[in-house]
């Protein structure tokens, strides 16, 4: 299964809106995936041990992740990078397992530049740490204007390059799937 990652915790945001919308095209296209919701996390991202130890309040978050096929990240800007509680996240993720050869994808939603620094900064931790990175990534400007109160895009061309990155992430995973190169088989392999 492939999971959408909302990156903030901010209560009622049009990034849980867009990845329900998104989740919504993935289910049209014949494909179940899930959203992890930070700000279900959140409640356990204070809490007991931090940076990458075990974590029971986080685990069930974590195992989920080293168990995707793939992992979509639907990130906004918030001070020209990523929310705190984004990375504090992923600063909880297990290494190498839920990164290396893991096929993620991003989509930045925000106001002039749409998300673009933070789809950067994310780009630069998922690519050091050796995940492959599908090349198309979305960015919404003015996204507060651009999606309804249900997340819909109201731009038809958003609509179009949302449905092409689906269409061309799913089949990432799976050319890299068959061929045995994605991060469950070769954690498979080392069993």
């Amino acid at each position: 299964m492939k999971y959408i990652i909302a990156g903030t915790d901010r209560p009622d945001s049009k990034t849980l809106k867009l990845a329900e919308y998104v989740q919504r095209l993935y289910k049209e296209q014949g494909e179940a995936v899930e959203i992890i919701d930070l700000k279900d996390v959140k409640a356990h991202l204070h809490t007991g041990p931090h940076y990458g130890k075990e974590h029971s309040g986080l685990q069930p978050y974590l195992d989920k992740l080293v168990a995707s096929e793939g992992l979509i990240v639907i990130c906004p800007e918030y001070n020209g990078s990523m929310p705190g509680a984004l990375k504090y996240f992923i600063d909880h993720m297990k290494f190498p397992e839920t990164f290396e050869y893991r096929p993620v994808c991003f989509i930045g939603l925000g106001w002039m530049f749409g998300g673009l620094r933070p789809v950067e900064h994310l780009q630069q931790i998922f690519g050091y740490r050796n995940a492959f990175i599908f090349p198309e990534r979305i960015f919404i400007t003015n996204a507060p204007k651009v999606l309804d109160d249900q997340g819909e895009p109201q731009d038809e061309m958003i609509k179009k390059l949302l449905v092409k990155q689906i269409t061309g992430f799913r089949n990432f995973v799976s050319a890299l799937s068959a061929f045995k190169l994605d991060a469950n088989s070769l954690i498979a392999s080392k069993k």
